[in-house]
């Protein structure tokens, strides 16, 4: 089943709070059954989503399925019930550093200030891929108004739908090489990511680092994957 408003609560938000903080990504193993990711799936065929190609943006080979503003029920909802502990984590980020500004409570009102930036285009997708296809590394920060946390869930099986085709996520940290991470994910898993951004305590204070993610190439099968961004884009 899919996780309730008192499901999305009951998770254990220190814990995700702390390996948020360490690694820049939060597991959250088993969230959907294999029900309710076969229900998530269905969301493809849904009348209202337009499809494009990944090549078209030079974001690799693939399809996104995206919504539009008005997500289907199942994903409004979902989106709705984590936003909350989310936003938490957020203000706290932007507290660390002396950040100044802070996200509202509820999603309706940050909803609010990204049509007052003029943020109206939808960012939710399904993606998905085939054999070969992949996702290039990049970023969901496009606007003045970026919620710096975004959710990201597997709906196929690995070893038995696909094959290769990890999601994976970089940091890069000022004069470092990039640190790769690959978050093993499977049918149901999901994650809770930072956007583009996160702190960083090093030896002289806080700093902000920089992160980027992406799928690896998909060596057979097709995998199906859900990304959930709380803010629009320009």
């Amino acid at each position: 089943m899919i996780p309730s408003d008192t499901g999305i609560a009951r998770l254990d938000w220190a814990a995700i709070a702390v390996q948020l903080d360490a690694e820049g990504y939060a597991l959250l193993p088993g969230l959907f059954d294999a029900a309710a990711a076969r229900e998530l799936l269905q969301l493809a065929a849904h009348a209202d989503a337009v499809r494009t190609s990944l090549a078209s943006g030079s974001l690799g080979s693939g399809e996104l399925i995206h919504f539009g503003v008005a997500l289907p029920a199942l994903l409004e909802n979902l989106r709705a019930a984590l936003y909350p502990p989310l936003a938490v984590i957020a203000n706290r980020w932007n507290e660390i550093p002396g950040v100044a500004g802070r996200f509202p409570a509820a999603l309706r009102d940050f909803q609010q200030l990204n049509r007052s930036a003029g943020q109206a285009r939808a960012q939710s997708h399904l993606n998905r891929l085939r054999a070969e296809d992949h996702i290039a590394l990049h970023q969901c920060n496009d606007g003045e108004v970026v919620f710096p946390l975004q959710f990201v869930a597997l709906l196929s099986a690995p070893g038995t739908d696909f094959t290769g085709g990890e999601f994976v996520m970089t940091e890069q940290r000022p004069r470092m090489q990039s640190r790769p991470m690959v978050l093993p994910l499977a049918l149901g898993d999901a994650a809770i990511i930072a956007t583009a951004e996160r702190p960083f305590r090093g030896s002289k204070g806080y700093y902000r680092v920089n992160l980027k993610h992406a799928v690896s190439r998909v060596r057979q099968g097709r995998r199906v994957g859900l990304e959930l961004s709380f803010h629009d884009a320009r």
